[in-house]
């Protein structure tokens, strides 16, 4: 499965910088023309979100990097349907022992 990828380059913005995208990034995803918010994932890695709009409080504590996570998750499955298998008693053991001395709020 290969991620969607999008080319960009920084420039000059006004007294600002911006980044520039391929137009085809916000034909494809709307959602991207208006405000962003960027997290910094480690050097070199940014992680570009589109920012909730105000009246939407229930996204506003969102993980961005757990709902990346979970649209690449979601995309697999529709890609790859054969793969999904149900979990077995010896999974659910193995799970249960690994997580046994986890601590939770």
């Amino acid at each position: 499965m290969t991620p969607e990828t999008y080319s960009g380059k920084v420039t000059a913005v006004g007294n600002s910088t911006g980044i520039r995208f391929d137009s085809a990034l916000f034909k494809l995803h709307p959602e991207f023309s208006g405000e962003i918010r960027a997290t910094i994932l480690a050097d070199g890695h940014m992680l570009v979100s589109a920012k909730p709009l105000a009246t939407d409080v229930s996204q506003e504590a969102e993980d961005p990097v757990m709902l990346a996570f979970l649209q690449f998750i979601a995309k697999d499955m529709i890609d790859r349907p054969e793969d999904i298998a149900p979990l077995d008693v010896a999974q659910m053991d193995r799970i249960a022992r690994l997580v046994a001395d986890v601590k939770t709020d």
